[in-house]
């Protein structure tokens, strides 16, 4: 079958089409003519601006040497100061802080709508970085050596046009490059194929090509890793979402295989190699069971030896989370039913010892991350917690002693009587599907909004915001998070079960926690609605044309709608490991059976939608949107649609756009819910 079958509206995939263009604006003022004209829209959204401009709220920082990094957005700098400070300093109420670059200043000097997307800092050294800058949001950056001495970028310094690059430090005269280097140089999903290394003051095309993959790559990579003592190099190729090879490189060029499997994740430091499985392993008479986590030797490991340590073992209601090395130490997050658990591990002659951190109470619905460590340095490591009703805090340790709260983000809604639940539902094949709900005082007599992802094996956890607090808890509303297959909330394992040919578990999950919240009394579906954003977006789309009489509203955030051409358009190839490749008639036959875009039809009762995207999104295409949009209108449907010309995969590029976006969702839900019932 041909992509472009039955597509009449195929056109609206070009981005800068004049025709596209029109169409797109013709659909924004309609969407702002009646979503946002009036008072109480401008109400909600400056209420909005106040959550995030907010002064007294967490400057969360990364941290590089001796310093902290941070980058600071309010109404001042909408797109942000990027500067730094110690950790003495940021002890204090009102930490000095050393600023670096002010990039409204930057992106009003050169006439560029500048968004900032990181920096690289020169380690050993910390005198230099590349820092990276996005038109309005995109994937796709600029790079540019910066001198963080004298605050200024290097004259005739490393600069690297607009590309998906990816980029490091070997020495403070080289770097690793992977970027768009002429025909050929990417792969079908847009990202290097080939990575080189390159010499200051030569010209990019004379670098050295150190590696290469193949078209069918999702990408290549290259990394340095400085340690005193441990100098080495990585080399990989990323042949889908999941899977990967890597290897050692030697200083005589040897390519030495880290023989794990394809689909495992791989994190070295100093003497250490930890494996986080995605599937079983059988090695040395053991097999190890999907979602370990395994720690070894590196030069033991290479030499053959397979003497593996596991400091996580999955258990029907487990799974590993993030894990950060400190200097000589491992923090390891897990999930236990979707609730965090926070432990440092410490290498001795006994194994490895394993000490509790930031322990939470029965009943406390605080969810601990680790946000950074010093691993180079020290055994500092900074952690937060966060929950739906309780402010987040950060808080910073050394081992071996105290752990204490050097910030909190003020309470932006009053959570007096609020209580939040986690309660599960049963899916259509008997699957236990866990969800939390958050419910205003008293008896609910506001909408229900439910929110989930489900997909690339990422958990939906507990966490605070001050949007839907503000925004819609404190209205008295209800907001429900459902932690549906396909997500990481049981491993591996709760992934697998919804990629490919089992998607539609995730979205018969989804469904059944619809179902449970009408069948235990907390809404009716009138009164619920439901909002997701990239694969998120995806699920509200399935949800609208497959399981329509279950919601009163949709919202769909910068979604994927069209399974047919998806992996056609920007990085979509690189998640055919998770959904499938539609140029195979066996894997159409079923994405097929949910593509919202092939699967909505004339003449059903369907909810009133809104799609939400941006121009500047070079992830999911938002032809996506535009093209569903298009058809729904044609058959007569109530749908709204707003696509932002900045903000890339997040839709919105600074705290204005952010507020005006969440304010025109939140708006049109509670119209809709409230106001008129599907």
């Amino acid at each position: 079958m041909s992509p472009d079958l039955d597509d009449e509206f195929r056109w609206l995939e070009a981005l800068a089409g004049a025709e596209a263009t029109a169409w797109v604006r013709a659909r924004n003022a309609e969407t702002s003519d009646v979503l946002a004209d009036d008072l109480s829209f401008a109400a909600l959204r400056a209420e909005l601006r106040q959550v995030l401009d907010a002064a007294d709220r967490v400057p969360f920082v990364h941290w590089d040497g001796t310093y902290l990094y941070n980058l600071w957005k309010d109404e001042a700098h909408p797109r942000g100061l990027w500067r730094r400070t110690t950790l003495d300093e940021y002890r204090r109420a009102e930490p000095g802080w050393e600023v670096l670059l002010d990039v409204d200043a930057l992106a009003a000097a050169e006439a560029e709508p500048w968004t900032w997307q990181g920096a690289i800092v020169q380690r050993p050294g910390g005198e230099r970085c590349l820092v990276r800058l996005a038109r309005g949001g995109a994937d796709a950056s600029v790079v540019r050596e910066f001198d963080l001495t004298t605050r200024t970028f290097v004259p005739d310094g490393f600069t690297l046009p607009e590309a998906k690059t990816d980029v490091g430090w070997i020495d403070a005269d080289h770097l690793y490059v992977g970027t768009d280097f002429g025909p050929g140089s990417l792969t079908a999903s847009g990202y290097p194929r080939i990575v080189k290394r390159w010499r200051r003051g030569t010209p990019l095309a004379e670098a050295t090509v150190v590696y290469q993959g193949r078209d069918d790559d999702v990408s290549v990579y290259a990394v340095h890793d400085p340690t005193p003592g441990f100098v080495r190099d990585f080399l990989g190729r990323r042949l889908d979402f999941f899977r990967r090879e890597e290897f050692l490189r030697t200083v005589d060029g040897e390519l030495v295989r880290i023989d794990v499997p394809e689909d495992a994740e791989t994190d070295v430091h100093r003497e250490w190699l930890l494996i986080a499985l995605r599937s079983d392993w059988a090695v040395a008479d053991r097999t190890y069971p999907a979602g370990s986590v395994l720690v070894t030797r590196l030069d033991r490991f290479l030499a053959g030896e397979r003497d593996l340590t596991v400091v996580f073992a999955p258990g029907p209601d487990s799974a590993p989370g993030r894990h950060a090395w400190t200097r000589g130490h491992l923090i390891l997050n897990s999930l236990v039913d979707v609730r965090s658990r926070t432990e440092l591990l410490s290498p001795g002659e006994q194994g490895w010892r394993r000490t509790p951190l930031l322990e939470t109470a029965p009943g406390d619905e605080r969810h601990v991350v680790v946000v950074d460590t010093n691993p180079e340095h020290s055994d500092e490591y900074l952690l937060a917690s966060t929950g739906f009703l309780t402010p987040t805090a950060l808080h910073y340790g050394t081992v071996g002693g105290p752990v204490e709260t050097l910030k909190r983000d003020p309470a932006f809604f009053d959570p007096a009587g609020m209580t939040v639940r986690q309660l599960f539902a049963r899916s259509a094949d008997g699957t236990r599907v866990p969800y939390f709900l958050v419910s205003p005082p008293g008896e609910p007599t506001g909408p229900t909004l439910l929110t989930g992802y489900g997909g690339f094996e990422m958990a939906w956890t507990p966490s605070y915001s001050g949007i839907v607090g503000r925004g819609w808890l404190a209205r008295g509303g209800s907001y429900v998070v459902a932690n549906i297959r396909g997500g990481g909330e049981y491993g591996p394992r709760w992934h697998r079960a919804a990629v490919r040919e089992n998607r539609l578990r995730a979205y018969e999950d989804f469904a059944a926690v619809a179902t449970d919240l009408v069948d235990r009394g907390i809404t009716v579906p009138a009164r619920l609605g439901i909002e997701g954003g990239s694969n998120g977006g995806l699920l509200m789309g399935v949800m609208l044309t497959r399981f329509p009489e279950l919601f009163g509203a949709v919202v769909a955030r910068v979604p994927l709608f069209d399974m047919r051409r998806y992996h056609l358009l920007l990085a979509g190839a690189s998640w055919t490991a998770e959904y499938g490749d539609p140029d195979d008639e066996a894997d159409w036959a079923f994405l097929r059976e949910y593509s919202p875009y092939h699967n909505v039809r004339p003449g059903r009762s369907y909810p009133p939608v809104l799609f939400v995207t941006s121009t500047r999104d070079d992830r999911v295409h938002p032809g996506h949107a535009r093209k569903m949009a298009a058809r729904m209108r044609g058959y007569g449907y109530d749908v709204s649609y707003y696509e932002n010309v900045e903000g890339g995969h997040g839709a919105a590029a600074d705290n204005a756009q952010l507020a005006f976006k969440w304010a025109l969702m939140l708006r049109f839900l509670w119209r809709r819910l409230t106001v008129t019932a599907h």
